[in-house]
């Protein structure tokens, strides 16, 4: 199978990183210092939203500012203990795209999307973070905007993301979707074109933009 694109929009943390150890360590020490207990917080999806949804799913409305920018602050100074890594094949696929090809849309904060991504050497020429957008994924508006920022129509945009509620978003956009099969189960996946991660891709730039081809 391949797929054309104009431009590539990658969601950051399961797609091109991996956060999961640091998110643990810092949400399970928030949820302690606010008092909520562990079934509170297994009711409460968190992969591929923002983290002020997630707060106001369990705080009153009065608390959710000062309670997001403490998740915020422990999850920056986690980043250089260790909270971030690479994903199987990033490395290799973004350097074989031009940097005005391809943008990060994350659920995470600007400053803490900053922190993750320059401290494995990504360095996007494009960013949209939970700051820049109204209404988070599954809302088709971070992929939107995006897509204006590159200047290209969404239905020549193609969106790689790991999560249910991110590939809903890439939908809604109108846009081509790829699932990575790095926090859920292929199975869990409804998306265009499902695989492990990215090192099963390939990226052939041409006139016309990208081709993007499962590896033989």
């Amino acid at each position: 199978m391949t797929i054309h694109a104009q431009a590539i929009l990658f969601d950051n943390d399961g797609t091109l990183v991996s956060s999961l150890a640091s998110v643990e360590r810092c949400w399970t020490r928030w949820a302690r210092e606010y008092g909520i207990t562990a079934e509170e917080f297994g009711r409460v999806e968190l992969h591929g939203r923002t983290a002020a949804e997630i707060v106001a799913d369990l705080l009153p409305a009065g608390l959710v500012p000062e309670a997001v920018a403490r998740v915020e602050q422990l999850e920056v100074e986690d980043v250089p203990n260790g909270g971030v890594r690479l994903l199987p094949g990033t490395r290799d696929f973004l350097d074989s795209l031009p940097a005005d090809r391809w943008a990060v849309v994350t659920s995470a904060t600007r400053r803490l999307a900053d922190a993750r991504l320059e401290a494995v050497g990504i360095l996007p020429k494009t960013l949209v973070a939970a700051d820049d957008v109204t209404h988070g994924k599954p809302d088709p508006e971070p992929y939107l905007l995006a897509a204006r920022q590159l200047g290209v129509d969404p239905a020549h945009c193609v969106v790689f993301e790991d999560a249910p509620a991110g590939l809903r978003a890439g939908r809604a956009a109108g846009m081509t979707t790829v699932a990575l099969a790095t926090t859920h189960r292929a199975d869990e996946l409804d998306a265009d074109l499902v695989v492990d991660d990215l090192s099963a891709l390939s990226a052939l730039v041409t006139a016309g933009g990208v081709e993007i081809s499962e590896r033989r």
